[in-house]
């Protein structure tokens, strides 16, 4: 099982001076054509094509020096709401193992990979072309050599790779069915968390670990729907 994560806006600075290491080599292509698309936009460009507000001007210029920044594991650097329910520093090695995140500057990174702090979103332009046409196919096959996948990632990230047969989740109101929408991260990383340490191999083996875990939850078909 794979659980795929979204991205977050915030990032932990720092690091350490390491090379960047990535995993799911056949995305290398894209990620070095987006790099260096990416580090040879100048700042206004950058703040305008990533829509960057202007008081976070500093992020565009660490932009340009990718290659050269800190890294450290892809797990601390994305913050907020989800990571902090996910708490993956109490997390074990194998249940780490099991978590990705969607990147729209690396496609797919693995919970230890190495990466450095950046600003690009599902939703950014590079070069004048869109995440959606940098990334093409590539991450949609790479998922599909997964055994298993639980995406939960937010749509603009899922359009980044869309994985046919994939659970995804939805977090609903249980008294109305309406979408949750200002807890959905926080429950996903709860979620998340529950899930990790377990080598499910199917839906109905996600849904067995999250009700044992406390979770309302119901399969239909490729959709779990969380009731909270």
């Amino acid at each position: 099982m794979l659980i795929v994560l979204p991205p977050s806006e915030t990032k932990a600075p720092g690091g350490v001076e390491a090379p960047m290491a990535l995993s799911f080599p056949s995305l290398d292509p894209v990620r070095t054509s987006l790099l260096d698309a990416l580090t040879a936009t100048d700042v206004d460009a950058q703040m305008s094509e990533l829509k960057i507000p202007a008081g976070k001007r500093a992020e565009a210029e660490e932009n340009l020096a990718l290659r050269a920044a800190p890294v450290m594991p892809a797990i601390r650097r994305y913050t907020g709401v989800l990571y902090d329910a996910l708490d993956p520093s109490t997390l074990a090695d194998e249940a780490l193992s099991r978590l990705a995140v969607g990147s729209a500057l690396f496609g797919l990174v693995r919970a230890g990979d190495m990466i450095p702090r950046y600003r690009v979103s599902g939703g950014s332009k590079v070069g004048g072309k869109t995440m959606r046409a940098w990334w093409g196919t590539a991450v949609s096959d790479v998922l599909a050599q997964q055994d298993f996948v639980v995406d939960m990632r937010s749509g603009a990230y899922k359009q980044l790779g869309p994985v046919p047969g994939a659970l995804t989740v939805r977090v609903e109101q249980a008294d109305t069915g309406k979408v949750v929408s200002h807890f959905n991260k926080q429950y996903k990383g709860e979620l998340a968390r529950a899930l990790a340490p377990h080598a499910a191999a199917s839906a109905e083996d996600v849904a067995e670990i999250a009700s044992a875990a406390g979770f309302d939850v119901a399969v239909n078909g490729a959709l779990l729907t969380m009731r909270v």
